[in-house]
């Protein structure tokens, strides 16, 4: 779900990936349900994609946080003082405990809390990421019961009567 929910520098709030044609997206605002074109030179992230800094060997994905904000608060949006970093600060240690606070700012952490409150407020509040089904290797798998397609000859016509035509030169030479 998260990979459908993008943000985009320069505007406020959250909004849904509608639509994607060949130089463009289109997406609609969480907050307002307007729609607006996002052409390549706009800055455009999933939210799937984005990780917070961490003190250990691996940084954690966004949507871990968002799970451990949601069993925190009981499913409810998150109530914080944006104006107080050090509460900021104490709210994601008490998430996120490994949380890299020197590369973490406190903006960071305010436009995460308002993501999460966005998100509880539309009721998307499905967070884990979508497991896509793979086939083992041990399982045998389907056979096709089409007849198998016909050879393509890809060599192109030209090509052929060039072919044709030297071998006649050098039998007539």
């Amino acid at each position: 779900m998260l990979k459908e929910i993008l943000s985009i520098s320069g505007k406020p709030g959250l909004f849904k990936r509608i639509s994607q044609g060949k130089n463009l997206l289109i997406a609609e605002s969480l907050l307002d349900g307007k729609r607006i074109p996002l052409y390549s030179r706009d800055k455009v992230i999933a939210l799937g994609d984005i990780s917070i800094y961490s003190t250990g060997d691996e940084d954690k994905p966004l949507y871990e946080i968002f799970i451990a904000i949601q069993a925190k608060e009981e499913g409810k949006q998150v109530e914080f003082d944006a104006n107080n970093p050090v509460k900021l600060k104490e709210y994601l240690y008490s998430v996120f405990p490994d949380f890299d606070s020197e590369r973490v700012y406190p903006s960071d952490i305010r436009k995460l809390l308002n993501w999460y409150n966005i998100l509880v407020s539309k009721g998307l509040t499905d967070f884990a990421p979508e497991v896509k089904e793979t086939i083992k290797k041990d399982e045998p798998k389907e056979l096709s019961t089409k007849p198998p397609k016909k050879a393509i000859n890809v060599v192109p016509k030209e090509a052929r009567k060039k072919s044709v035509d030297k071998s006649r030169r050098i039998k007539q030479g």
